[in-house]
This record gives C-alpha cells, structure tokens and sequence, in this order.
C-alpha cells in the first residue's frame, strides 16, 4: 500500500506507463513518450515538493537542495502542484503561503479558510469573545 499523495502516485504511474511504451530501437517513434514521461516527471517532482513542505515539515531551501534546484525555483513550481496551487501569490507559493496553507492542520476550526480574507464571511471567521451588546439609553 503506498502512502504516496494520489497526484505524486498518479504521475509516477503516468511516467512509467509512457516509458514501457518506448521502443529503444526506434528513437523516432520514442520521441513523443519521452516527452511525456519527461513531463510527468517534473510534475511528480513538484507534487513530492508540495508534499515535503506540507507533510514532512521541510522549508523550501531544504526542498530545494534536496529537489536539486535553487530555492528562488521552488515557488513557481509549489504553485502548480494540487496541495499548494490555492496558497499562490501571483505565480508562486512563498513561505508565507506554505504557513497559510499549514494552519487548518494545527488546529483551525473545521470549515474556517486558512486565509480568512478570500471567500470569507464575517460570520465563518472565529472571534475570541462573543459580542457585547451595546444598550442604548433614552437622554430626556
């Protein structure tokens, strides 16, 4: 049983099965299956990165250097992946989207968005103290 997250599974599954469709001895006719595998690669890569900031507990400069890329190439490639695409800042994901993205595990209510200010109604936003009523009094 694999503990893989299903996009990382799905796109090492996807890779194999265009690299068991390359023929060695027509370089021609492997050409478009190696591309795709390719492809599927890199997309595995960045859906194990996703996963290692967000499960494993590693920061993006570790993800980095174990991925073997530099850490300012991590950020666009987080915000492609299905675990981080919706904590982007315009085409990247930053430290700051990865702790957005981490606060519904450590204990936010159910239901309440990691980032209140996207889609948020003041009511799904939780306060600290119930609201005090204001009395009004009648000055004669």
């Amino acid at each position: 049983m694999s503990t893989a997250p299903e996009p990382l599974a799905a796109a090492i599954t996807a890779a194999q099965r265009s690299l068991a469709d390359v023929d060695p001895g027509d370089p021609e006719q492997a050409l478009p299956h190696l591309r795709e595998a390719q492809i599927k690669v890199i997309e595995a890569l960045d859906e194990a990165m996703a996963a290692a900031v967000l499960t494993e507990g590693s920061t993006i400069r570790q993800t980095a250097t174990l991925a073997g890329l530099t850490e300012n190439a991590v950020g666009p490639r987080l915000a492609r992946t299905s675990l981080l695409a919706a904590y982007r800042d315009g085409d990247r994901v930053t430290r700051t989207g990865v702790e957005r993205a981490l606060r519904p595990r450590r204990g936010a209510p159910q239901g309440v968005p990691a980032h209140p200010g996207r889609g948020a109604t003041a009511a799904a936003i939780p306060r600290a103290s119930p609201r005090i009523p204001l009395i009004h009094k009648e000055i004669r």
